[in-house]
């Protein structure tokens, strides 16, 4: 930890050290320009967990830090998803294997709290990168930097800031970018468990009337839990005692892995869905939560923020090799650019998913079942989603190809 007492200079600082934020900041130091990671020092422990899929693979590999994180979590090889509406048209069990497209697994399940500490043990120390434990106060967003007030009365100067501090973002907010934001009248009951019956690396996605109950295997014979709810059933089931709500879940579940038990930790998160309209400006840069949130549908979440993170790396590489400016409106165009159509597809696919399992209209009933037939039935169709389920062939930064960021 640093702590400076007068105006510090870097090519780049990070505001916010969630995985997002850290990842940022290792691979910015690691490419070349000297970075500033800037965010307090506690973190409340975090039981959700992420599902690390295709090209966020590539990237932790080609950063060396993937067996670390691999051990640490459990693998996922099959992807099952069931129909648990009880509609009068229902959609066929459709299943997803690795195997099926050359791989051993889609990618690891690993609780965040675990990649949190692997990540900050790394980025403990890393050359050319510098961790101030603060909070960002005010932002000057000047014409040649931005400078950053922080909680300690000191201020960094960088060439270009980063927001990877959250949905609240406040560097956000300085820059002055809008968002386009929506509510989800739906809350996600998130826990984990145990249970006596090994999951054999299948996770498994019930689709109920009010949304997804998603089972995820974690190391051993336990699974993460994503329960989609209205908002008063998520409370009530929050709020009931271990034994009671094991006993729901396991109903829910079909018995499927026997008898659960309840880990310490649950967690209710309102479900709203967020794209920022630009992805930079005025010398600030956003990524992860900063540029967009959507519901916890389709492991998306954490894999789209690692493309954001490798995009922008990416275009800085390439500016800072041609003698650009790194935080010039013309860079931040250009990651604009590269991220604005992943970032709309994903974010508006996952909403008309969501949209649709929920919908009592017998005509989407009907499309969203013929959609599972035919994903389960055509195997080139199937392969097909897998792949761009993984990494999209359209917007996959090099990093996510594993193929290294050339140094500055």
């Amino acid at each position: 930890m640093t702590v400076p007492t007068s105006p510090a200079r870097f090519d780049v600082a990070v505001v916010g050290a969630g995985p997002a934020g850290l990842a940022a900041a290792f691979l910015l130091a690691r490419t070349g320009f000297s970075t500033a990671l800037i965010a307090p020092a506690t973190r409340p422990d975090d039981v959700r967990t992420t599902a690390l899929l295709g090209g966020s693979v590539a990237f932790f590999e080609t950063l060396g830090l993937w067996k670390e994180i691999a051990a640490a979590g459990a693998e996922l090889a099959v992807m099952r998803l069931v129909d648990d509406t009880g509609r009068l048209i229902r959609a066929p069990e459709a299943t997803f294997r690795a195997a099926e497209i050359g791989h051993d697994s889609f990618g690891v399940n690993i609780v965040n709290s675990a990649l949190t500490r692997i990540l900050d043990a790394h980025v403990f120390g890393a050359p050319r990168l510098t961790r101030i434990e603060a909070a960002v106060e005010s932002a000057d967003l000047g014409p040649a930097c931005a400078a950053l007030t922080l909680s300690t009365g000191a201020t960094v100067t960088a060439r270009l800031a980063v927001a990877a501090d959250g949905r609240k973002s406040r560097l956000r907010e300085a820059a002055g970018i809008s968002t386009t934001a929506w509510a989800h009248p739906q809350s996600a009951l998130v826990l984990n468990l145990t249970h006596p019956v090994p999951h054999r690396f299948v996770s498994t996605e019930f689709h109920g009337p009010h949304g997804p109950y998603v089972l995820v295997p974690l190391p051993g014979d336990r699974s993460s839990v994503v329960l989609i709810e209205t908002p008063d059933e998520a409370d009530r089931l929050k709020d009931l005692p271990d034994d009671v709500l094991a006993l729901e879940l396991e109903r829910r579940a079909h018995s499927i892995f026997g008898r659960f038990t309840v880990e310490p930790g649950r967690q209710v998160w309102p479900l709203s869905s967020m794209i920022a309209n630009s992805h930079g400006t005025r010398r600030v840069a956003l990524v992860g939560e900063a540029a967009h949130t959507f519901p916890p549908i389709g492991a998306q979440g954490l894999n789209l923020s690692l493309r954001d993170i490798a995009s922008l790396v990416e275009v800085l590489a390439d500016a800072a090799r041609a003698k650009a400016d790194i935080g010039s409106e013309e860079t931040l165009r250009a990651y604009e650019k590269s991220r604005r159509l992943d970032v709309e597809t994903r974010t508006r696919g996952v909403d008309v998913a969501n949209r649709a399992l929920l919908s009592d209209l017998l005509p989407v009933q009907a499309v969203r079942s013929l959609g599972f037939a035919l994903a389960n039935t055509i195997g080139p169709l199937r392969r097909l989603i897998m792949r761009e389920g993984l990494t999209p062939s359209w917007s996959t930064p090099r990093l996510m190809r594993g193929l290294d960021i050339a140094a500055v």
